[in-house]
């Protein structure tokens, strides 16, 4: 019997009453005793060598407690920021790792690099005296292209990548991929630029500092995703302490997105300041610092080319990527080259795929995981790919489709980049989707906006990303009233955990939904925890959590049988009741809890004290979420304003565990998309290293009435890859929404003769290419 709130029930977030009447805690909603505030000094300068700083007006200046240089971190020995995500298997030479600290010493190379920290009793204390401390600064040349920073004779960002190259990859057979290019009929060839975006989480981040002398112990207050990576990254690189020596609480977190995955230069430094004063230390990042310095995201230049034979069947593929990963390697700058590699197969059956992928330093901030990090920039080439070369070969652009997916026959299929997807339908999948969003009725659609002196154009994209990563921790206990507490090791930023966890223990263990609690984002009080990253939370931590649920069953089993007086093996459990088998005679789970904790009178030398128990998940096999979008658009030819006017979509994420939940992360994955492909670029000048896009006047963003209707269906088909056979969800909306949107727009500008167009599509570059079409036709 399904329980009322249980797993597949379209439950509101039991969270979002508290987001909703300003009950929720942000990390600048925490005030701490004797609080002090702090604020960084930043290079205005890409790229210029430090020959001096005079700090002494600072340190008299009103209120302020602290001010410290680059001189003070290294005569500390504080480390850098560590990035431990480089495929160092992959590697075709030794990477060049430069050094990541929370202050620069000698050279800022990108602005916005943090120069000195002043911390005073006031924020307003700490702005004004950075504006009392005086650097001398040397400009020097800078590149924030990557690909001209690969230039003979480009600057070099670190003297040890005199070629700026960070790292390098290769994936796949080049002798294949040969072979396949020289036995082709025709061969497609395609160069773009996936631009650089920035996160701009609804809260900024932000952190709070705190030493204890008694202790000898350092706490953070974070805005982070992941907890426990950030007490590793800090104890053992940067200030090198036990990692028992710092607690990292993060509380609720307003979005995060890849950015908030790894430490920042202002962790390290409201811990570091808040030994030296004695006082908890708060910072805050404004609106103009996060532009500057979160993470940014994507950033990719490529030339690919596509092999087909004569009927457009795919015989190889070959890519060469240039990422951009900023002046520093962030914790996370080695993902997304990886991921865009590793997926570059998508839902198509590839013989021979070689992809080469350079990582590259220049004079800007440094890039990580930005929502599906890697897996959006592999869909976009592909999709691309397969509609230039169905224009081409003159073959129908969902027959080419056809003939190159991967078929369910074939599973388990083995791509040529060594993935191996265990299940996927997904010919099943467009088909459902063509139909579901009318593609015969385009015509007509067609007609009338054409009628409106409208351009309209329709676009699919069928995707495939990789789902989940590393291992997990999960714990579900009991306590004496019988309620239960999940101790997940994942972490919530927005997803609905509390919900979603909440409505699984409730099935498995056949306890009121409301009786669920969550525990997360305290590493005093979790174990070990991986965080949130690469739509895991449900396919290694749900798995965890039902392995944790079954241990409990079987503990409780064991206490049940005591209490009633009964052989183990004759106590059957079902809808939160242990029952002997054969009798009447039955004892909830919430009452054999209870009886686990009696303080005398019960065996607990042979049950234990408490009803509890761990799970742990290690994911082995991704599983493969994938999906179909289909989209429309019409275009003003006068302005070149694109409005998104339909977007239907079928997904297959396995076992929907909540449809609600599941429309909320499609819809917020397709915003950011959609933003991606419409309107949202980060440009630096590219001779001064100046920020253009440093704020919402220049970066623009999606915003409701951008937005048709979402229309979402689903076609499951559970994985085998974990026991509840989910398949991640968090990134998908992302992953298909620019290849679809694209495509439309190509779609209603090849009329017009445009063939060559890069995100974004702002209704300048819009009208630009129109103009030079039409140009271009009359000469």
């Amino acid at each position: 019997m399904a329980m009322k709130n249980g797993i597949g029930q379209p439950v509101p977030r039991k969270e979002d009453p508290r987001f909703l009447t300003g009950r929720s805690r942000y990390v600048d909603d925490v005030s701490l005793p004797h609080m002090t505030h702090g604020v960084v000094l930043r290079s205005p300068h890409a790229h210029a060598r430090i020959r001096g700083i005079d700090a002494g007006a600072a340190k008299g200046a009103p209120g302020v407690l602290l001010v410290l240089t680059g001189e003070d971190y290294a005569a500390d020995g504080l480390g850098g920021i560590p990035c431990a995500s480089i495929p160092m298997n992959l590697l075709t030479k030794p990477p060049v790792r430069g050094f990541y600290p929370g202050l620069v010493k000698d050279v800022a190379r990108c602005l916005g690099a943090p120069v000195a920290f002043i911390v005073a009793e006031t924020p307003e204390q700490a702005r004004d005296a950075a504006e009392l401390v005086e650097v001398d600064y040397e400009p020097l040349p800078a590149v924030t292209s990557a690909p001209k920073a690969v230039e003979v004779g480009a600057p070099a960002v670190w003297e040890d990548a005199p070629d700026n190259v960070a790292f390098q990859h290769e994936m796949g057979s080049a002798e294949a991929a040969d072979a396949a290019f020289k036995a082709a009929h025709h061969v497609t060839t395609l160069s773009l630029y996936n631009n650089r975006l920035t996160a701009v989480s609804m809260e900024p981040r932000g952190c709070i500092g705190e030493y204890d002398f008694a202790d000898d112990r350092y706490t953070l207050h974070a805005s982070c995703q992941g907890p426990h990576r950030m007490r590793q990254a800090l104890a053992q690189a940067i200030f090198k302490v036990p990692e028992t020596a710092i607690n990292v609480i993060a509380r609720d977190v307003g979005g995060g997105f890849g950015m908030k995955g790894g430490v920042y230069p202002e962790d390290i430094l409201a811990l570091w300041a808040a030994k030296k004063v004695g006082r908890p230390v708060k910072w805050i990042a404004d609106r103009a610092e996060g532009f500057m310095t979160d993470t940014h995201g994507r950033d990719q230049t490529l030339t690919a080319g596509l092999a087909l034979d004569k009927e457009g069947r795919i015989l190889g593929l070959r890519l060469d990527q240039i990422y951009n990963v900023g002046a520093y390697l962030a914790a996370g700058a080695g993902v997304s080259p990886a991921h865009s590699a590793t997926l570059m197969s998508g839902v198509y059956a590839m013989p021979a795929i070689h992809v080469m992928t350079r990582s590259v330093f220049t004079n800007t901030a440094p890039t990580g995981p930005y929502r599906g990090a890697g897996r959006p920039e592999a869909t976009y080439v592909l999709e691309r790919l397969l509609d230039r070369a169905a224009d081409e070969m003159g073959i129908d652009k969902i027959e080419i489709r056809r003939r190159n997916f991967v078929q369910p026959p074939q599973m388990p299929y083995r791509t040529a980049l060594n993935y191996t997807y265990d299940s996927g339908e997904f010919e099943t999948v467009m088909d459902k989707a063509m139909k579901f969003s009318d593609w015969e009725g385009f015509a007509a659609r067609k007609a009338e906006s054409e009628a409106r002196g409208r351009l309209r154009g329709l676009g699919l994209s069928t995707y495939l990303e990789s789902a989940g990563a590393v291992n997990e921790r999960m714990e579900v206990r009991f306590d004496p009233s019988g309620n239960v507490s999940v101790l997940a090791g994942t972490f919530s930023h927005g997803q609905g955990h509390e919900t979603i966890y909440a409505q699984m223990v409730s099935e498995w263990l056949g306890v009121p939904f409301e009786n669920v609690r969550l525990i997360q984002g305290d590493t005093d009080k979790v174990t070990i925890g991986r965080g949130t990253m690469a739509s895991r939370s449900m396919s290694v931590g749900g798995s965890a959590l039902r392995i944790a649920s079954d241990r409990v069953i079987d503990k409780g089993r064991k206490v049940a049988a005591h209490m009633m007086e009964a052989a183990v093996e004759d106590v059957e459990f079902a809808e939160g009741g242990y029952t002997v088998s054969g009798t009447d005679r039955t004892v909830s789970i919430m009452d054999v809890a209870k009886a686990s904790y009696a303080p005398a009178g019960f065996p607990s030398l042979e049950f234990g004290i408490g009803l509890d128990a761990v799970g742990e998940w290690d994911i082995g096999p991704c599983n493969f979420p994938n999906g179909c979008q289909v989209a429309e658009v019409e275009i003003d030819p006068e302005t070149g304003f694109v409005a998104l006017d339909r977007l239907h979509i079928v997904d297959d994420v396995g076992t929907v565990m909540n449809p609600l939940l599941l429309k909320g992360q499609l819809h917020g994955g397709v915003a950011q998309g959609v933003g991606q492909v419409l309107m949202e670029d980060i440009v630096y000048d590219a001779e001064s290293g100046q920020l253009i896009s440093g704020s919402f006047m220049d970066y623009c963003m999606p915003r409701a009435a951008d937005f048709p209707s979402i229309e979402i269906e689903t076609h499951p088909v559970p994985t085998k890859t974990n026991p509840i056979g989910v398949k991640g969800a968090g990134e998908s909306g992302t992953v298909g929404a620019p290849p679809a949107v694209m495509a439309a727009i190509m779609n209603a500008l090849a009329p017009l003769g445009v063939e060559e167009f890069d995100m974004p599509a702002t209704p300048h570059r819009v009208w630009q290419a129109i103009r030079a079409a039409k140009g271009k036709r009359a000469a």
